[in-house]
């Protein structure tokens, strides 16, 4: 049986459809552990509306999406979880798709599959995902970090299954990280066992507010917990892909500082991503952004 671990946040015009997708999947063989963090609409009432024996709410006060995820992490009765975020969707063989990665490949503890974006007006747009390390349609992905340093993210919260044993050895999902907590826990599983990788999108991740010309929602946080935890696993695990990996987290905090016009905290960020990859010339470009006059 595989469990699947959908935090519930203040969704209640989507979670109807995300979990008519779970309940459409060609393999059945599952159960639905929705945690509902403190929801504040009426996202429960129209979780309420859909009958199925299998689906578990679990009610909890707000602590956030790793607190969710911990919590349906140890009420999980599979060997194998799974993650939806409630306003996302699968296609009907994710699932399917996502079982036999792991009868193919039993030596994996992480299984995924490519994915889409789908936009608010239903436009649908492929992710890039370059250096993959084989060449059928699926395989064993050797060089996680050099893959995620030069692609979109090749896992994200909805297109990954783990054994329920490994995720917890690693103890789950950070706790106090309201960005990056995904990120950083792929990394952790990456360092610790193989990952099997379909090419195919099963998943589709829809990106309504995540436009890049929009200004950030969030600063990033001060205490970057993050990098410092992505900079003990590379102390721990040298290697030039983690290297890149950790550029990459430092590159995307200078971009968002740049949007929002805080000049220190991009050059910082950028110099720190320098030390770790000195030939990506991005990085000296959000420099001289930053040296500018805003108007230019």
């Amino acid at each position: 049986m595989i469990s699947i671990i959908i935090p519930l946040y203040n969704k209640e015009h989507s979670i109807a459809s995300t979990l008519q997708t779970v309940l459409n999947q060609t393999f059945q063989d599952f159960e639905i552990i929705i945690v509902n963090d403190g929801s504040t609409d009426h996202s429960i009432d129209e979780v309420s509306k859909i009958t199925d024996s299998r689906i578990r709410l679990i009610n909890q006060t707000n602590a956030g999406v790793s607190a969710a995820r911990n919590r349906g992490i140890e009420e999980a009765k599979g060997e194998f979880i799974a993650f939806l975020d409630a306003d996302d969707e699968w296609k009907p063989d994710y699932l399917k798709t996502q079982y036999e990665l792991a009868q193919k490949y039993p030596e994996c503890s992480v299984f995924a599959c490519n994915y889409e974006f789908k936009d608010a007006k239903g436009k649908v747009t492929p992710t890039i995902i370059r250096k993959l390390p084989f060449k059928g349609k699926d395989g064993i992905l050797s060089n996680y970090f050099e893959v995620a340093s030069c692609s979109h993210p090749p896992i994200c919260s909805i297109t990954i299954m783990v054994k329920k044993r490994v995720i917890q050895s690693i103890g789950g999902f950070p706790i106090g990280v309201k960005s990056g907590e995904d990120l950083l826990t792929w990394a952790r599983l990456a360092v610790n066992g193989e990952i099997a990788y379909n090419k195919q999108a099963y998943a589709i991740f829809n990106v309504e507010g995540y436009s890049i010309s929009e200004k950030p929602k969030r600063i990033p946080a001060e205490q970057d917990i993050v990098g410092q935890e992505l900079k003990a696993l590379l102390k721990a695990h040298p290697s030039k892909g983690l290297r890149l990996y950790n550029a990459l987290w430092h590159k995307m905090r200078s971009s968002i500082y740049l949007r929002l016009k805080m000049r220190k905290q991009s050059i910082r960020e950028a110099l720190i991503s320098i030390r770790y990859n000195p030939l990506n010339y991005k990085l000296y470009i959000y420099i001289v952004l930053n040296l500018l006059p805003v108007k230019i």
